[in-house]
């Protein structure tokens, strides 16, 4: 752990300190109130009818985009990073096993009980084949429902698989352009993380009601929200916190390295989360 050039806060009283907290107790109600507002706006946002017959791979076989609400009126899809195809030399993640920023997301899931009982499934979508997620999830110790989406339209008609031979390359609602205008030598190839969101009337038809991506998903990690209430914060060396291991943002690991003795590389979903 580095923090050597972090400044503590400074020590005072116990009623400077409630001075202080005070101050901040006022300027959160004001974040919480506008955190309604936004999320008023969000359930008010209008939708878009689901044309297409997409097919997913599940395990118990081929399913369409209604099975995967499971009877439910909403569904979230987390798109996790995972490649279908064989790793080029020199990389691995997100190739033979899943993403591991997008395994932190999945790690930070809450138990399905608790989406089940607001009428809501919650699941993942990769790309990879089952072949490659059945094993993983198993390793994860995960029970979230996880489909293929392999050989469907689905990555590419939600922007989180980059492929301009296949699609358009867009990201965050921005295209690739406008992207390289932000940064020169942005580059955006294969799996992206996403969140989507749709809903299943009674009639059975299907609206897509919402996406988000980047620094969009941050809110859904619960492990931020408990580390920002911590004077190191996420420890990841922006906004006034220290790099505790040197590696910026690059420090979720697959919940069963943390420990290990190995190279340091970039999360590939976390890279995107930073720039977004």
């Amino acid at each position: 752990m580095n923090a050597q050039n972090f400044t503590l806060p400074k020590i005072v009283s116990r009623d400077a300190w409630l001075t202080a907290r005070e101050a901040l107790l006022a300027t959160e109600k004001e974040l919480t109130k506008q955190r309604d507002k936004v999320n008023a706006a969000r359930r008010t946002l209008p939708m878009v009818e689901i044309g297409k017959d997409y097919t997913f791979e599940g395990p118990k076989g081929k399913v369409k985009l209604a099975d995967l609400f499971e009877g439910r009126h909403q569904l979230i899809v987390y798109h996790f990073m995972f490649e279908p195809g064989d790793p080029p030399p020199g990389k691995t993640e997100p190739y033979t096993e899943g993403c591991s920023g997008c395994s932190f997301m999945a790690d930070n899931i809450g138990h399905l009980s608790h989406f089940h009982a607001r009428d809501t499934t919650i699941t993942l979508i990769s790309r990879a084949p089952l072949s490659k997620i059945a094993p993983f999830k198993n390793r994860m110790g995960w029970t979230i429902p996880w489909y293929s989406s392999f050989g469907s339209d689905f990555n590419y008609d939600f922007h989180v698989t980059a492929d301009p031979k296949v699609a358009p390359v867009e990201y965050n609602f921005q295209d690739e352009a406008t992207l390289k205008k932000k940064e020169e030598n942005y580059h955006l190839e294969g799996e992206q993380p996403g969140v989507s969101v749709f809903l299943r009337d009674d009639e059975g038809r299907i609206f897509h009601t919402y996406s988000t991506f980047g620094r969009g998903m941050d809110p859904l990690v619960g492990t931020y929200q408990f580390l920002d209430l911590t004077p190191y914060g996420r420890g990841e060396g922006w906004g006034g916190m220290p790099d505790l291991d040197g590696i910026g943002y690059f420090w979720a690991k697959h919940h069963d390295k943390y420990g290990e003795e190995e190279e340091t590389k970039e999360s590939c979903c976390a890279s995107q989360a930073a720039k977004s």
